[in-house]
Formats: C-alpha cells, structure tokens, sequence
C-alpha cells in the first residue's frame, strides 16, 4: 500500500479510536447470519430500466428503504450511511466499489424514477433509487422486513409516511449481514463496514 493510503488508514482508525468507536474486530459470525431478510425483487430503476435484486449478484449491497419528501429522519440516515461507505472507499477502494448502495422508495405515489434521482445524487455518485408499482415496493417491503404506512395528511398539503429506518448490509450472495449504525455516524459506519467487506 502507498505510503500516503498507509498514513490515512492509520489516521482514520485513530480518529475512529477517538470517536469512541472500535477498530474493526477479527471477523466471526455475521449479525444477521441466517436472517430471512432480503430477496428478489423487480423494480423501476432512475433511468427506467427494470432493477431486479439479483442484477447485483456478487457485489455486496446497502439497502435502505425511505422516502424522497421525508423531511428529516431519510436524508440524515442516507447522508450518514453515505459518508461512511465513503470513507470507507477512501481506505480501500478496490473493495469500496464492490458495495452498491441502494435506496428503495416506500411512497411511489410521489417518488417517480425522477424524483428518486435526484435525491440520490445528493448522496453518492453511485447510490442507485428504485421505485415501482404500489405493489411492487410492498413485495419488496415485505421481502426485506421493512414497515411502513401513509400518515396523515400536513395542514400545508402533502403528507409523510411512518417508517422503518434500518440500513442494511448484505453479502455478495444477497445473504443479510448486518445492519448499519446510522445513528452513530459516518465514522462508526465505515468500521462496520470494514469488519464485513474483506
């Protein structure tokens, strides 16, 4: 490794050291080995296409299920996860560009392939959004064990939907990992990234 990846892995587990949280521990048995979570899936993908879950076979994946009018808790859930898959790839890009990140709509009524792309793109450059039928994304919910439901309609018009807010990891098998500690932050993100993606 270069010096200067050798100097930023070493800064980056100092810094993680400090944030209080642990360098990545040896490998053992994953979080959610033998969960039934995830599966195939057929969606709508930004440009149109037809997205099916096992068009990523081989890679590993982060799968997050929010919506794109969410005015709080999926931009900042989406940013986190996001910022710590990068810094992750920063350390090690070649396994960094083994992870497809991938936001899945829970309200299609309004986030068309559009809507969805344009709030990826405020994200990472390679987080694809996926949308689809009503149908489609409550087999898709379902599959992946994500809650969610309309709530009530806002005085200013609209409306927000109630929702899991879970980040998944799954393997390059499609097999469920872990899930991703949103909630701590960019730093934690990327070393429980490092302790799976080898």
């Amino acid at each position: 490794m270069p010096a200067h990846k050798t100097l930023f892995a070493a800064l980056l587990a100092l810094s993680l050291a400090a944030c209080g949280a642990a360098t990545p521990e040896p490998v053992g048995e994953p979080p959610l080995a033998g969960a039934t979570i995830g599966g195939e899936f057929e969606l709508t993908g930004e440009t149109g296409d037809t997205v099916r879950w096992s068009d990523f076979n081989g890679q590993y994946r982060i799968v997050y299920f929010g919506y794109a009018y969410c005015p709080d808790i999926c931009p900042t859930d989406v940013q986190r996860a996001m910022a710590g898959l990068k810094q992750f790839e920063q350390v090690e890009p070649q396994l960094g560009a083994q992870i497809q990140p991938l936001f899945i709509t829970i309200d299609p009524e309004r986030d068309t392939q559009e809507v969805v792309e344009e709030f990826t793109a405020n994200f990472h450059p390679r987080l694809i959004g996926l949308t689809g039928t009503a149908e489609q994304i409550e087999a898709a919910a379902d599959t992946f064990k994500v809650f969610y439901s309309r709530g009530e309609d806002q005085p200013g018009g609209g409306y927000l939907m109630d929702h899991s807010n879970i980040t998944y990891l799954f393997g390059p098998d499609g097999e469920p990992i872990a899930t991703l500690p949103t909630d701590l932050g960019p730093d934690a993100i990327a070393t429980e990234i490092a302790k799976w993606v080898r």
